[in-house]
C-alpha cells in the first residue's frame, strides 16, 4: 500500500459493492451447473503486450469470495507481459472461482491498460523534471482501481476527491468573482474550519497568474491550456515560489515539449479515460 486511499477498508468496500452488483442474489449459472464442492483449477492467460496491474486486487477478490482459494502468482504488479504469458494459476471451489472471475478480469484488463498507457506517457518525459499526474476524470465507483493502476504504471496520483485538497478551477474563480476573491475566501474558510489543505489555483492566462502571485498563499498553480512558450514565461514569473502544473489538451504528441519547459507536474486525464484495456482471460484447466 502506497497511497492514503489504499486501505483494507476501502478495498473491501469496493470489492463488496462490485460483487453485489454482479452476483445479486446468486451466480445461478455456476450454482446450477457445477457441484457445490467441486475443486478446479484455472490460469490467467495474457493475450496482449503491456504492464500487468491488478494482481494484488485480484487476490483480494478471490479471497473475499472464498478464503480457501489458492493462487500461485507467475507475475507481479508492474511486470511487463507478453501474449501467451500466465499471470497466475488458481485452485479452489469451481463455483467460487467463476463467481469472482468477471470482477477479477474487469479490474485486471482495465488496470493493466491504464498502467501500460501511463508507462508509455512517462517514457515520453523521461529525463525531464516533470512528474506525470492523473486527474478525477475517472469511472464512477471505479476510481480506486484506476488511480492504483496509475501508481503501478509509474505515475503520481493527484487528489483522490474533492475533500483532500483545494483546487480552484475556472468555474470557482468565475463564481467567486475573480482569482483574488476565490483565494482569500478559501483561505478564510480553511482557517475558520481548522482545515489543513493545500490550495491549487488554475489560471487561464498570465494576467490571472499575476493575480495569484499578488495574493500568494497558494501551494501550486495549474497552467491551463498554455503553449510551451507561455508556460516558460509563467515559470519565470513564479520564480520557484510555488509548484507548477501543466494541464489541458496534453497528449503523446506534445507532452515532451511541455515537459521541456521545466514544469513540475503534467496532469493527463486520458490516463484514466482514454486507455485501451489489455486482453486477458481466465481459462479452466481440465
Amino acid at each position: 500500500m502506497s497511497a492514503p486511499y489504499l486501505t483494507e477498508q476501502n478495498i473491501r468496500y469496493f470489492i463488496k459493492t462490485a460483487l453485489s452488483e454482479d452476483i445479486g442474489d446468486g451466480d445461478h449459472s455456476s450454482l446450477g451447473s457445477i457441484p457445490k464442492n467441486q475443486v478446479s483449477h484455472a490460469r490467467l492467460l495474457i493475450k496482449d503486450h503491456g504492464i500487468i496491474a491488478g494482481l494484488t486486487l485480484a487476490e483480494r477478490i478471490f479471497h473475499y469470495v472464498d478464503k480457501s482459494i489458492k493462487i500461485d502468482f507467475k507475475k507481479k504488479d508492474g511486470d511487463f507481459v507478453s501474449n501467451g504469458d500466465i499471470g497466475f494459476t488458481v485452485e479452489g471451489k469451481a463455483q467460487a472461482i467463476l463467481s469472482a472471475e468477471r470482477l477479477v478480469l474487469n479490474c485486471l484488463q482495465r488496470m493493466s491498460g491504464i498502467a501500460t498507457y501511463t508507462h508509455r506517457m512517462n517514457l515520453l518525459i523521461r529525463g525531464s523534471r516533470a512528474r506525470l499526474l492523473d486527474t478525477r476524470k475517472t469511472t464512477p465507483n471505479f476510481r480506486l482501481p484506476e488511480k492504483w493502476a496509475v501508481l503501478i504504471g509509474g505515475g503520481v496520483n493527484h487528489r483522490f476527491g474533492l475533500y483532500d485538497m483545494v483546487m480552484l478551477k475556472d468555474n470557482h474563480i468565475d463564481y467567486a468573482g475573480g482569482v483574488k476573491a476565490a483565494i482569500t475566501e478559501t483561505v478564510a474558510y480553511l482557517k475558520a474550519n481548522n482545515l489543513d489543505l493545500k490550495i491549487e489555483v488554475e489560471v487561464r492566462n498570465l494576467e490571472e497568474l499575476e493575480q495569484v502571485l499578488e495574493v500568494g498563499q497558494v501551494h501550486r498553480v495549474l497552467l491551463d491550456n498554455m503553449l510551451p512558450s507561455a508556460i516558460r514565461e509563467a515559470i519565470r514569473m513564479i520564480r520557484g515560489r510555488m509548484e507548477t502544473e501543466a494541464s489541458g489538451g496534453i497528449n503523446e504528441k506534445n507532452i515532451g515539449d511541455i515537459a521541456e519547459t521545466g514544469v513540475d507536474f503534467i496532469s493527463v486525464g486520458a490516463l484514466t479515460h482514454s486507455y485501451k484495456s489489455l486482453d486477458i482471460s481466465l481459462k479452466a484447466i481440465k
